[in-house]
């Protein structure tokens, strides 16, 4: 008999077919039945069997973020968190009511402010003087590219008018020469380095934190873009108790200062196996910058504010003639590799790299993904489905918002800017599609992020204009991959991803059937289920 029933909803299965259903029953944790009709479901009901009546709910399979920082996002939640804020002024605010209420902390750290509300994108160390004069503050950007500092930051770090920017990042400088209180990419490094490094327990409080809200989003699995040896030991500690819920594939990351030589101790990561349900079997490779501070890495030249080309073509973090080398060497050896390529030249380096591992090594299962995929030349559109590469995007994105319209149309122009998150096309080309959030530089809420996907319109601000409607995909497209993609991505779609007969009961139900409603968004998880066992909400 089942342990679980489901009856009386609207089950989208995406198995497929994309057939619908509506009830489901669930013995052991995994699914036992799949009903068309809820009569079907009675053989399975006894006393013991717990029943949710659904009253027409939409149940789907639990949500799956392919591209995710959990540990360090939970951090910012319990940090100086400047996600609610929307200008210079409610930043400052916000700042100077953390920095007082926080008297002992020694730095104020925390993050979240977005580039479109200071000029050109970069604001300055005398705002920050102004409100915390006594202490060094480090805020990172939205997008995590960029830092927001004050000058006792830069004087602990040593870093003045005198120091070189590095070779992968800028400092940004006044007149005279000086930092003016944004560092972007790599030249956050110069001041991180003095700062208190986070301890395995502060992860460990950190994931906790993001577990509970991602579950109450209904995502029931991910993959970890950014896997240290701290976040790793945190992941390790939470699963070997019991307490790790969500199904996580860690991407251990590739230290791009170093070469191939770095293969080994990531093999020695891996080889301390999984533990609960924890598996550190990719590898991410950052591959450029973004568009918004002119370092994601692009074929042509971003344009000047006049509108002429520059000579400025991004960064490439990782030699792209070296890069193919090292990608046939983590295939060889079995890593997926996780790219992160925001402009064309890095999704074509991205591209070359696994072609030649194709080349060397034949055929693998490895699912090499690239996530962000802002800019992909029409060329290379059709080379995800020829190489097996899955194409992993993030939405929530693809709107008309201050950084498209101020920081990144202008300087990309217009046949650039009409290509950007191509999903539709992706699609029509026969490539894979994963969605992930890439949060906390955007919402983790899968809901939002899929009402993006399809309506090209920020669920903010639902009376602007679409943003290049022809990329816009189907609901049904959406939730694929935000559950079976992104499931396939992780290794996980034998057991997981949609609701078939065997397959794990990892599940989320939602307050209404999105399909009968354009504002998907604004829906609720009532309950979300990872095998068989309700880890967030009641379902009633």
């Amino acid at each position: 008999m089942a342990d679980l029933v489901l009856r009386n909803g609207a089950v989208f299965t995406v198995d497929a077919a994309r057939s619908w259903a509506t009830g489901v029953a669930v013995c052991d944790g995994r699914i036992v039945a799949v009903a068309r009709d809820d009569h079907e479901l009675k053989e399975w009901i006894d006393p013991k069997t717990e029943v949710m009546s659904l009253d027409g709910r939409l149940v789907l399979p639990g949500f799956q973020d392919a591209h995710i920082h959990p540990p360090t996002a939970g951090l910012d939640l319990m940090r100086c968190n400047l996600h609610g804020c929307d200008d210079r002024a409610s930043y400052l605010e916000t700042i100077a009511a953390y920095a007082d209420q926080h008297p002992d902390e020694a730095w104020v750290l925390g993050g979240g402010w977005a580039m479109d509300a200071f000029p050109g994108g970069t604001p300055t160390r005398q705002d920050l003087d102004r409100i915390v004069p006594d202490r060094p503050v480090f805020l990172v950007n939205r997008d995590g590219h960029g830092a927001w500092v004050n000058s006792r930051a830069l004087a602990e770090a040593n870093v003045d008018a005198a120091t070189a920017d590095p070779r992968d990042g800028r400092i940004e400088r006044g007149i005279d020469g000086a930092p003016a209180g944004t560092l972007q990419e790599g030249a956050m490094g110069l001041v991180q380095r003095v700062i208190p490094a986070d301890t395995v327990a502060d992860y460990e409080r950190g994931l906790k934190v993001a577990q509970d809200y991602l579950l109450s989003l209904g995502i029931t699995a991910w993959q970890d873009a950014d896997v240290n040896q701290q976040t790793e030991a945190a992941y390790r500690s939470l699963a070997g108790r019991g307490e790790l819920i969500a199904r996580v594939v860690g991407a251990l990351w590739w230290e791009r200062s170093a070469g191939e030589e770095q293969i080994e101790e990531l093999m020695e990561r891996r080889e301390r196996g999984p533990v609960g349900r924890f598996r550190p079997t990719s590898v991410k490779m950052m591959l450029d910058g973004v568009a918004e501070n002119f370092t994601a890495s692009m074929l042509d030249p971003y344009l000047g504010p006049d509108g002429t080309a520059t000579s400025n073509r991004g960064i490439d973090f990782i030699d792209p003639e070296l890069l193919p080398r090292y990608v046939t060497r983590l295939d060889a050896e079995g890593f997926q590799v996780h790219f992160h390529a925001i402009g064309d030249r890095a999704v074509r380096n991205a591209l070359d790299a696994v072609e030649a591992a194709r080349l060397a090594n034949g055929w693998s299962d490895a699912r090499h993904h690239i996530s962000h995929i802002q800019v992909i030349a029409r060329d290379d559109l059709p080379r995800f489905r020829q190489l097996g590469v899955v194409a992993n995007g993030q939405p929530f994105w693809a709107v008309y918002e201050g950084y498209q319209t101020e920081l990144t149309i202008p300087f990309l122009g217009p046949e650039r800017s009409a290509g950007q998150y191509p999903f539709r096309s992706l699609l029509r080309h026969g490539a894979t599609l994963a969605f992930g959030s890439d949060w906390s530089v955007s919402t983790p809420n899968p809901l939002l992020e899929i009402e993006t996907a399809v309506r090209r319109i920020s669920p903010h601000h639902r009376n602007k204009e679409p943003f290049f409607p022809d990329e816009r995909v189907s609901l049904a497209d959406a939730i694929a991959a935000f559950t079976a993609g992104s499931a396939y991505v992780n290794h996980l779609d034998e057991e997981t991803g949609s609701i078939e007969v065997g397959k794990a009961a990892d599940l989320v139900v939602l307050d209404r059937n999105i399909f009968e409603d354009e504002a998907i968004g604004d829906a609720i998880v009532t309950a979300t289920i990872v095998a068989g066992k309700v880890a967030f909400g009641s379902g009633v």
